[in-house]
């Protein structure tokens, strides 16, 4: 860890997948605490570079492409369009938001890759990979399927199981199975250029484990901390695929720099594209460097991407990677495949101006050591209690009462007594609170100092009620009131890196000027005589019937997803016709059903099948009311052998139909079918 203070500050986001839209996970994990972040040393006026961009190779968008019936391009133009609209609207004032499918990526990417290969900093070597014979390609990660090893779970991805969260590698999964064909996928040998991460083990530990073990977040130095107190391997950096940057070797055809490879080296390209002077913010060691990212990716910003600046030897390394825990949906793991999610595109449509309510929200409960969750009541409550009651009723009080008393001039102060003296201290010492926190990457934290504020102001006013006291003591209201205007000024300031439309909009109100962060270290912040503009509420009410209609669209996505979850049971075995014509299947009319005691599962029901009335017992008393299915025609296999249930002989076997709900249906014939008639 450096020592010195940086010249400049690079500051790079987690570059989202271009296979489908933003969702609040990914604001709370890395945007708007970034953002925050940036916001603030701008108002310090540092020199800092914002980075974001679109991650526009991988599987993910081919799997997305093909199941579309559409090409990758088309896919991460559609997406990259709608993420950078997004981003735009809630307020993520990137320098740039890039893709890494455009030009200079790709010959960024790829000169990278050729000097590590030109310099003997790859290894290559040719190992066995999953083919899909049908397909006639190989298999990445994503388009394989199977059981996972570790919790059993069906439907576990060749690179993860999204049900225990397991790291996992294709050859890992039991009976795998490819996504493009259903086939069985065979191995086949290939060849691949490596990583060697075991090279850079030693130094790694050194420069992580000694150098950044106190200024690191706990949950990023302890995770590092395990991959390398594991051992590491080299790691592919090319693979099998027709979508992405092209490995720029003779004899590479088919295959393309591995994306978790050419992602990060999407920031270098951006800043290309940003300034002709990028150097400066890569290769100037009195450059900060930070990665905002969740913790799925802090192997790649931590170990991986720092090897790879390690070994091509003329960069920068990451001075903090202040990585957050997940932010989880009404108690459920936040899923895009479930559509189990809140939708940035969408929350914006459904509640228009309310950009900073949903900024303050997921600060307010950011996922900074464990993860938090997301619920639409404490979006509501947050909202209604906090931004509308504390904060928005305290600065309308103070602009309405300054309009009716002095015309919309801050008005000349009196005497002030000692408790206008210590909170006149109290606010000017405000920036310098919340700035420590947010240079320490404790965000949450540095929102509640804002709203300390806050609490302050509407507390202060509260506290000396001046619409009581303008009775019998006009000046002192004047002090009051002044002092009111100073706390509302400083937090028109500091809210700029939390809510920066609701900054603008009080500062156009109070006809304020900019400032830098450094000036709003005074007790004066706005002077007697100073002319402010008419109020506005900066906040509404959420109404209950707006939270309905979010809970009312994911019970939506739940029935939805349970029925996707249900799957027909699959084929039995082959039998020939001669099997099947042994079986004698009859029309039956159920005469009599009542349930068998002691048993909760169990009906004795009587059937006429036209040559004799049969007891047949049936599973299926959890399913069907005795006396609904009463006088019921029904399809029933009428020679299978006896067999004694519970102490009662059944002679025959109700067809039924088991659904994918769980429900048992009758397979009855029509009503004018004689008992007795065969089934053939």
């Amino acid at each position: 860890m450096s020592t010195k203070k940086p010249k400049r500050y690079n500051v790079t986001t987690a570059l989202p997948y271009a296979n489908g839209p933003v969702h609040i996970g990914h604001l709370a994990g890395v945007y708007v605490p970034a953002d925050i972040y940036v916001r603030y040393l701008r108002a310090k006026q540092k020199d800092v570079i914002f980075i974001g961009g679109s991650d526009e190779h991988g599987v993910p968008i081919t799997i997305k492409a093909k199941n579309e019936g559409k090409t990758p391009q088309q896919i991460v133009d559609r997406y990259h369009k709608m993420i950078k609209k997004s981003f735009e609207d809630l307020g993520i004032s990137f320098d740039i938001y890039s893709r890494t499918s455009g030009k200079i990526h790709h010959e960024t990417s790829s000169s990278f890759f050729k000097k590590l290969y030109d310099e003997g900093k790859l290894t290559e070597k040719s190992t066995e990979q999953y083919y899909d014979e049908e397909a006639q390609q190989f298999l990445a990660d994503r388009y394989i399927t199977g059981t996972c090893p570790n919790c059993g779970y069906e439907k576990a991805y060749g690179d993860q199981c999204e049900s225990c969260g397991a790291s996992l590698s294709p050859m890992e999964l039991i009976n795998p199975v490819s996504k493009l064909s259903g086939a069985k996928p065979v191995k086949k040998q290939t060849k691949h250029w490596y990583l060697p991460l075991d090279q850079y083990e030693p130094w790694l530990k050194e420069w992580i484990l000694e150098n950044h073990k106190n200024d690191w977040k706990s949950n990023v130095y302890g995770q590092c901390k395990s991959w390398l107190d594991n051992g590491l391997n080299p790691r592919a950096v090319t693979r099998d695929l027709n979508w992405g940057v092209k490995v720029p070797l003779e004899n590479a055809e088919g295959k393309v720099l591995y994306v978790w490879f050419d992602a990060p080296i999407g920031y270098i390209s951006a800043t290309r594209e940003l300034t002709g002077d990028w150097e400066k913010y890569w290769k100037d060691e009195e450059t900060k460097l930070v990665h905002f990212i969740g913790k799925d990716n802090i192997v790649f910003h931590c170990i991986i991407f720092p090897s790879m600046l390690k070994a091509e030897g003329s960069y920068i390394l990451p001075d903090n990677v202040p990585a957050n825990e997940f932010m989880n949906l009404e108690g459920d793991k936040i899923s895009t495949s479930r559509n189990w999610a809140v939708w940035l595109h969408e929350y914006l449509e459904d509640f228009k101006d309310k950009q900073d309510v949903l900024r303050y929200v997921l600060t307010a409960n950011a996922p900074e050591t464990k993860d938090n969750d997301f619920t639409w009541k404490d979006f509501q409550a947050r909202n209604n209690n906090e931004l509308v009651a504390i904060f928005g009723n305290f600065v309308n009080r103070a602009l309405v009462l300054t309009k009716k008393y002095y015309d919309r001039q801050v008005p000349e102060p009196g005497d002030f007594t000692p408790e206008d003296k210590k909170i006149l201290n109290q606010v000017k010492e405000y920036p310098q609170s919340t700035g420590e926190k947010i240079e320490r990457f404790r965000i949450r934290e540095s929102l509640q100092e804002m709203m300390k504020l806050a609490r302050l102001g509407n507390k202060y006013l509260a506290d000396n009620e001046p619409w009581k006291l303008i009775k019998t003591n006009e000046e002192r209201v004047k002090t009051i009131m002044y002092v009111s205007l100073q706390i509302a000024t400083q937090l028109a300031y500091i809210s700029e890196p939390f809510l920066p439309f609701t900054s603008r909009k009080m500062k156009d109100m109070m006809n304020l000027p900019d400032k830098t962060w450094d000036e709003l270290n005074s007790r004066e912040l706005i002077q007697p005589g100073h002319d402010i503009n008419k109020a506005k509420h900066l906040f509404a009410p959420v109404e209950d019937k707006e939270i309905q209609y979010q809970y009312e669209k994911l019970e939506k996505s739940k029935i939805e997803n349970e029925k996707a979850e249900k799957q027909a049971e699959p084929l039995k075995d082959t039998i020939t016709y001669d099997d099947f014509v042994k079986l004698d299947l009859r029309v039956g009319t159920i005469l009599e059903a009542e349930k068998m005691p002691k048993t909760g599962k169990l009906l004795k029901l009587t059937v006429d099948i036209g040559i004799e009335k049969r007891t047949i017992v049936a599973g299926i008393a959890k399913h069907h009311d005795p006396t609904d299915i009463i006088g019921k025609k029904v399809a029933i296999v009428a020679n299978l052998a006896p067999r004694k249930l519970k102490g009662i002989e059944s002679q025959g076997m109700i067809l039924m139909a088991n659904n994918t709900d769980g429900d048992l249906k009758f397979l009855h014939p029509e009503d004018d079918a004689d008992n007795g008639a065969q089934i053939s």
